[in-house]
């Protein structure tokens, strides 16, 4: 009695043991017959140690048996196969798109071209192999059943293979997220993980993606974006954190927006107390985070104090923010260097001094600005109200 192997890859026959557990096939199935000479090739090179003469096999077999129906998509993905396991991640993108030239539903090649991307730290590969592999799923979920295959069944076989390739497509979305969120430029950081959350809309990592974009956008100084994401996460997660804490302090001397900015910076404070603790960080480091949060919030309403002429409250608000924020030496000297305004404001010209003083006493953008406060006599200039 005849065998018959069914192949679309070989990842298993060239013993590759890293990147995502292989499930049920994805893909256009290939059948390879027992005893055939594309068995015999396929046994030879998975027989052979050696990585040269490896690839002289897998030439011969591509060049040969290799060449005949759909047996090329076996040996480009043998080829694919063989780069990864040496790394050489040009060579195995150039197979893995041959590969998706004879196969473009091919799932296992999708997450080859995602693990060589993200081995390598290839940011744009990585999204775009990202978006190949949500398209394919989604082919997959949608195909109606084959002719003279019960729907049932064809549904029930669906369920089947993408539960059997669970852990596959969790792999997917972590690697595609961590890749993109590494990209350094913050702009190009911030638009990859704004594409992030469009191809991954119900990805655990989304809301933190767009979190991420957000304060991306912010970096560089790309404030129309940075708003249209902020916005947007927030009335998708009207809680994140984050996000209050981003814009609260984005709105804080807004004139026009002082009542957004005080109203998402309460909010941050109330929510912080009954806040779950994100996983993977200690007790300690939790509460460090929830300590700066806060400091941050009431560091904000300091600000819109300021805005409405509150000076006495601001003064109470930003002492309360200095210590909860001093371990971020930007929070710090901005904190210290809106209580000096307020301070000024208020005609206590000595307690400004000394608030001047601690801001410029940190490397920040503030630095330079409170030394400049620092060098003029406490009474030889005017307060002013507004802290830039």
């Amino acid at each position: 009695m005849r065998r018959t192997t069914w192949l679309s890859g070989a990842l298993f026959l060239l013993g590759c043991s890293a990147g995502p557990a292989f499930g049920q096939q994805i893909g256009k199935l290939v059948p390879i017959p027992a005893g055939s000479e594309v068995d015999h090739a396929l046994t030879e090179i998975s027989a052979a140690t050696d990585p040269a003469q490896k690839l002289a096999l897998l030439n011969k077999f591509a060049e040969g048996p290799g060449k005949e129906g759909d047996y090329p998509i076996v040996a480009d993905g043998l080829f694919v196969d063989y780069y990864l396991t040496e790394k050489n991640y040009d060579k195995a993108f150039e197979y893995g798109d041959k590969l998706f030239a004879l196969d473009p539903d091919n799932f296992q090649n999708a997450l080859n071209m995602i693990r060589a991307a993200s081995e390598k730290g290839d940011a744009d590969r990585l999204i775009s192999y990202g978006e190949k592999e949500q398209g394919i799923l989604k082919r997959y979920k949608d195909a109606p059943a084959p002719a003279g295959t019960d729907a049932s069944q064809w549904g029930q076989q669906k369920s089947q293979a993408l539960e059997s390739n669970k852990d596959a497509i969790a792999y997917v979305q972590q690697a595609v997220f961590s890749g993109t969120y590494q990209a350094k430029d913050p702009a190009k950081r911030a638009a990859l993980l704004t594409r992030f959350a469009q191809i991954y809309p119900d990805s655990p990592y989304a809301n933190q993606a767009l979190g991420v974009a957000a304060t991306a956008y912010q970096e560089a100084q790309n404030t129309p974006k940075m708003l249209e994401v902020a916005n947007g996460l927030l009335s998708k997660d009207p809680n994140n954190l984050g996000m209050l804490l981003l814009l609260s302090d984005f709105y804080c001397d807004k004139a026009d927006q002082l009542v957004k900015a005080e109203t998402y910076a309460k909010k941050t404070i109330s929510l912080l107390d009954a806040a779950p603790k994100p996983e993977g960080v200690t007790d300690e480091q939790w509460a460090q985070q929830k300590s700066l949060q806060k400091g941050l919030a009431l560091s904000s309403l300091g600000q819109v104090n300021i805005e409405k002429k509150d000076n006495a409250q601001a003064v109470q608000n930003l002492k309360a923010a200095a210590l909860l924020v001093k371990s971020d030496d930007g929070s710090y000297a901005r904190n210290q260097y809106r209580l000096g305004y307020a301070l000024l404001n208020l005609k206590r010209n000595a307690e400004a001094k000394e608030a001047f003083t601690q801001a410029a006493s940190v490397n920040s953008p503030y630095k330079t600005l409170a030394q400049e406060k620092l060098r003029a006599s406490a009474g030889a200039a005017p307060a002013k109200r507004k802290a830039p």
